[in-house]
């Protein structure tokens, strides 16, 4: 009897491939279907007859696990699996896998990115000298923000995983003091890192970078309690988890002059509400969650994916989360 072919339903593939990246790698691994976006009510109608889905955002909660007798598999499209609960997989028997470390390069370089714009005010002199500001001046160059060099100034880290470690490594190569919180051993840390509290990494940071995961413990890390630790100027970087962050305080810090800045690519909602005050922030810099869309981190992600789900199809799972 010929073996049935494995159906699989991509949930919300327009995201990692709007249509850059073959789709091939996963079509060879059975019949695939492939859904730009679904809504939560769409999400059993689609995903009914599939042994495998993969989704990126979409949820998969355990009600609606409970409706889905054929899958076997989950292939969350991400590194962080939160949209998946793992729990009630493990106990219908249905395997989660992530994508780890595809975007490290991608992510650490969006972070200076954000840190060298605030340093040097690179989107505002670009957007003023559109207008003409420049060509109209009397003088050969001209400044009305402060201009910061990075070399002495402290670099915070919260979570000196792989992201963490290699924007260590960078801020280290531009003269940046370095201070982390981090479960790993002070002796285990490169030269040039040192490893320090909570209250130690707030007190001396001139900018603040956050690269754990989110979790209990770090929901809303940042606080009305936290920022009033920073030092007065200090800037902040959020390319973590939305979450980490208590967004109405540092709007609040901004507005006093407490905060200098605040860099983000994730919000608590995404997209964000029309009226969020950040958005509109004179002092606030956001971008719309791309530090892992660069197009080699997706092709890597979309090679990881089909990986994981072709040793699934052969019994040998790897990169599960569950």
């Amino acid at each position: 009897m010929m073996k049935k072919q494995m159906e699989i339903v991509v949930l919300d593939g327009h995201a990692a491939n709007p249509g850059d990246i073959s789709w091939e790698p996963i079509e060879a691994i059975g019949h695939l279907t492939v859904y730009p976006r679904t809504s939560p009510d769409e999400v059993i109608e689609r995903a009914l007859q599939a042994d495998a889905v993969l989704t990126n955002k979409v949820v998969l909660n355990a009600d609606k696990l409970s409706q889905l007798p054929s899958l076997r598999y989950i292939g969350v499209l991400a590194t962080g699996y939160n949209v998946v609960d793992t729990q009630a997989a493990r106990e219908r028997g249905i395997i989660v896998t992530n994508i780890p470390a595809y975007s490290t390069d991608s992510v650490t370089q969006l972070t200076l990115a954000h840190i060298l714009n605030v340093a040097c005010r690179v989107d505002h002199y670009a957007r003023q000298n559109r207008e003409g500001r420049w060509a109209q001046g009397p003088d050969f160059c001209y400044w009305d923000t402060p201009l910061q060099e990075l070399s002495g100034k402290t670099l915070g880290i919260i979570g000196l995983g792989n992201i963490g470690m290699k924007v260590a490594k960078l801020a280290r190569a531009l003269g940046m003091d370095v201070f982390a919180m981090t479960s790993k051993h002070h002796a285990d840390l490169p030269a040039g890192i040192q490893k320090a509290t909570l209250e130690g990494v707030l007190a001396v940071s001139d900018y603040l970078t956050l690269h754990c995961p989110l979790t209990n413990d770090t929901r809303h890390l940042i606080n009305a309690t936290t920022l009033g630790m920073m030092k007065p100027g200090a800037t902040i970087i959020n390319t973590g988890r939305g979450p980490l962050v208590d967004e109405e305080a540092v709007v609040k810090a901004l507005d006093s002059g407490h905060l200098a800045a605040f860099c983000a690519d994730v919000l608590t909602q995404e997209p964000p509400a029309a009226d969020s005050p950040l958005l509109r922030h004179p002092h606030a810099f956001i971008t719309p969650h791309i530090a892992w869309a660069t197009f080699e981190a997706r092709q890597r992600l979309m090679a990881i994916s089909a990986d994981n789900l072709r040793a699934f199809a052969e019994g040998q799972p790897i990169h599960v989360v569950n």
